[in-house]
């Protein structure tokens, strides 16, 4: 299979010099090949530098074919019409200009005659068809954007598509869709995602990490099946690397303790004069001789015991694993924690956004919101949270409540985790802060981060930790698409603490894996 894209000794660094990865020997094809990392590790960075936005640190790229690139957050200028967005504004303006009779010879000699269909084939396969590429592109939602832009690279048929977590702030139906234009892609394509319906469509599953990339055969589940094995192996060989040492150090310390013992005899024996001097002398140059061997060798297995041990850590990432449990709620499984009658609720002068909606929550029930996007779901959640007033209908809270949305704006970009912490919990002190803090994995100087400068999957660890470690623990945690910018070894974590959750939850997310690895019980689907 020929390659489109060879990277070979490929680095990269942050701006203020940290490196993210090394020495990166990768070659790409017409191939499906999923990217996945924890955050910061540098997928986009990898993307862009193979997009040619980005010179590398050190190392060459090599492009054979065309490129097409559908970066992570797009924001059409002001202005910009549907062929702007499309990247097709002039080869559409081009075979307009033929069709109204107002074409030059250069415009049919450059004119791409099958683009149109290809453009509305590809519009119809991303459910939106007959767009038309007038139309300002400021009228179309986050996901649509997304969506026509995808459809604009198809439509330009590159060998190769580089793709940045095209399936975030996309619904169920949405994902659904580009998880089929992708399964039908006969080129190549690099997708950056953590979609793990996404990703069980690729032909195989790069994994970058700080020790470099490691290429897995096989789809997400293959991957993450392998990944568990590798890990497990991993643990294993430095544990037995740790013992090992532990064992060496012990045997060198106990041969040094009787080398110890026989040297005091020998100088007892020599004070006391009982055997011959030259028998002494000679027994002491022996002994000599004999401790230097002795220190060599021990000196040998040291070093043999830390190079091994050195070798097992180089194959486990020494990062902390995330990983926390959340404190108790205390809901009693009778008690009714939120009640919704015949809710209505529209803006002023607007048509309304929900109408006649109904929902309960008794005890520590797990319940999902669901619907296409604008169907409503997280005005029903704020409804819920108290943080709007229904037009209409009842709406009932009877628990401590924690909303966390998906931008977390209970906390202040400019404040420190530990200053987030005390606001938002006024009768804790600071080591009181400190130490909850601490339970979410944000030890000692990590309490003193700018709320600005953190991870999408940090700012939601943060938030949890301010809302849950509290005097008074929620009983209903409301969460609007947690897992939007999470990793998935993130995803992994907040799946794991809300699994032993055992207050109420009421979540929107279109992640269906995260949804059933938190137990949801009820799905209201808005229409």
């Amino acid at each position: 299979m020929p390659s489109f894209v060879t990277l070979d000794g490929l680095s990269a660094r942050t701006p203020d010099g940290r490196p993210l990865f090394e020495n990166l020997t990768l070659a790409f094809g017409a191939e499906r090949t999923g990217l996945v990392g924890r955050n910061g590790v540098g997928k986009t960075t990898l993307l862009r530098i193979v997009g040619g936005d980005l010179a590398p640190a050190a190392g060459t790229v090599a492009v054979r074919g065309r490129l097409g690139v559908l970066r992570q957050a797009l924001q059409p200028p002001p202005g910009a019409t549907v062929a702007d967005l499309l990247g097709l504004a002039e080869p559409v303006g081009r075979l307009r200009r033929i069709a109204e009779g107002g074409g030059t010879a250069e415009d049919l000699a450059d004119a791409d005659w099958g683009l149109e269909a290809r453009l509305d084939l590809a519009l119809a396969d991303l459910g939106l068809p007959g767009l038309e590429p007038d139309r300002p592109a400021a009228s179309l939602s986050g996901g649509q954007v997304t969506r026509a832009a995808l459809a604009g690279l198809l439509a330009r048929e590159p060998d190769l598509l580089l793709l940045d977590e095209p399936t975030n702030n996309l619904d169920a139906e949405a994902r659904a869709l580009v998880a089929q234009v992708l399964g039908r892609w006969r080129g190549g394509a690099i997708v950056v995602s953590h979609d793990r319906g996404l990703l069980r469509g690729m032909d195989r599953v790069v994994e970058l990490t700080s020790l470099g990339a490691r290429v897995y055969g096989g789809n997400y589940d293959l991957y993450a099946e392998r990944k568990a094995a590798e890990e497990t192996a991993a643990a294993r060989d430095l544990a037995d690397a740790e013992r090992a040492q532990a064992r060496v150090a012990r045997e060198t310390q106990a041969a040094a303790e009787r080398k110890a013992r026989r040297d005091s005899a020998g100088r007892r024996a020599h004070a006391k004069g009982g055997e011959p001097r030259l028998f002494l002398d000679a027994q002491a140059e022996r002994a000599e001789v004999s401790g230097a061997r002795e220190s060599r060798l021990a000196e040998r297995l040291r070093a043999g015991a830390a190079a091994d041990l050195a070798a097992a850590q180089a194959r486990v990432e020494r990062l902390r694993k995330l990983g926390f449990e959340l404190p108790p709620s205390g809901l009693a499984a009778s008690k009714t924690v939120l009640s919704i009658e015949d809710a209505a609720f529209a803006y002023p002068d607007r048509p309304p956004v929900l109408e006649g909606v109904s929902l309960r929550i008794i005890g520590p029930e797990r319940v999902a919101v669901s619907g296409r996007n604008g169907a409503g779901k997280t005005t029903l959640i704020r409804l819920a949270a108290g943080e709007l007033t229904p037009s209409a209908g009842r709406v009932r809270l009877a628990a401590p409540t924690a909303f966390l949305d998906q931008q977390t704006a209970l906390l202040g970009p400019q404040e420190t985790l530990a200053q987030a912490f005390r606001r938002l919990n006024p009768q804790a002190g600071e080591n009181q802060a400190r130490a909850a803090l601490a339970r979410f994995l944000f030890r000692n100087a990590a309490a003193d981060k700018r709320v600005g400068e953190l991870s999408g999957g940090e700012r939601l660890r943060a938030a949890l930790a301010c809302v849950l470690i509290a005097d008074r623990p929620p009983q209903l945690l409301i969460l609007d698409e947690p897992t939007n910018h999470l990793d998935l070894g993130s995803i992994e974590a907040v799946e794991a603490a809300l699994g032993g959750y055992d207050g109420a939850l009421l979540v929107v997310s279109h992640d269906r894996d995260f949804l059933a690895a938190v137990g949801i019980e009820r799905e209201i689907v808005l229409p």
